[in-house]
């Protein structure tokens, strides 16, 4: 018998259902299994669900994180880049060294871009890949809801006919309806087994499929982030003042003082 689910994770799928409200929804008033049974492959597609949900999340998440760098990046580099065309840096030479923010952030940006594409290549497309199989299952369990009403159905038939008058006709009617509550009963029965081996395979094959994602991830970030911090480790030496660190209250006091000068001058108005 063919695998009823893919073997492979990420050959590519459409959509996303949820599947354990739409399959509650549609249960037979009555069932003919147990309800074990029933809580069973309940408890299953419960866990896919929750395996959908936050495949999605992380999806939309992943996203997010990569648009807040590279609109960070594009920040730094527009303050970088204001800094650089500032003339006050060509009239005060102790400013001069502010430049090198410039060149700094644009290296950043280059870092930034490149995470952003291994991350993409790493978790993003592979997990889009992942999302795209969940219509597959959906398709399989409605087959098998669709497998449990036609077995529910021939069982009720078989009822019906028991409790009729035993005619020939009836009787000839409740052996044809025996057979085909036989014949559904085995369709749904290797359907329901292979399901319910399938099922928990799928769920515990998402480690062997997101593991070396989230390393290679992992990775790319500590790469990123020993990068940055080399070329800020670089940059905070050129930026230092030939004066005597001072504390935050110090030169906050001192930036208000230079406010303060400089609203006393007649060519500042002063709202």
């Amino acid at each position: 018998m063919d695998r009823l689910l893919p073997k492979a994770i990420g050959k590519g799928y459409l959509a996303v259902m949820n599947i354990f409200k739409h399959f509650s929804s549609n249960a037979p008033k009555k069932t003919v299994i147990s309800k074990e049974e029933e809580n069973e492959f309940s408890r299953e597609v419960t866990k896919i669900e929750a395996l959908d949900d936050a495949t999605k999340r992380l999806y939309k998440d992943l996203k997010k994180s990569m648009e807040a760098m590279a609109t960070l990046s594009k920040h730094q580099c527009r303050i970088g880049h204001n800094l650089a065309a500032s003339p006050v840096l060509n009239t005060e030479e102790e400013l001069k060294s502010l430049e090198l923010i410039s060149t700094s952030v644009g290296q950043i940006e280059e870092l930034t871009h490149k995470l952003n594409s291994q991350t993409t290549k790493v978790m993003v497309e592979p997990m889009k890949k992942f999302t795209l199989i969940f219509p597959s299952i959906y398709l399989v369990l409605k087959k098998r809801e669709q497998c449990l009403q036609e077995y529910t159905r021939c069982q009720v038939k078989v009822e019906k006919y028991e409790d009729k008058e035993r005619t020939g006709q009836n009787i000839a009617k409740l052996t044809t309806a025996k057979k085909g509550l036989e014949a559904a009963k085995e369709s749904f029965d290797k359907f329901n087994n292979e399901l319910m081996k399938e099922l928990p395979e799928f769920f515990e094959g998402r480690l062997d499929y997101f593991q070396p994602c989230f390393e290679a991830l992992i990775k790319a970030q500590i790469q990123y982030y020993t990068q940055c911090f080399k070329i800020y480790a670089e940059l905070a030496p050129e930026l230092e003042y030939r004066e005597t660190v001072i504390s935050d209250e110090d030169f906050e006091e001192q930036i208000q003082q230079k406010m303060s000068d400089i609203r006393a001058l007649s060519i500042v108005i002063d709202d």
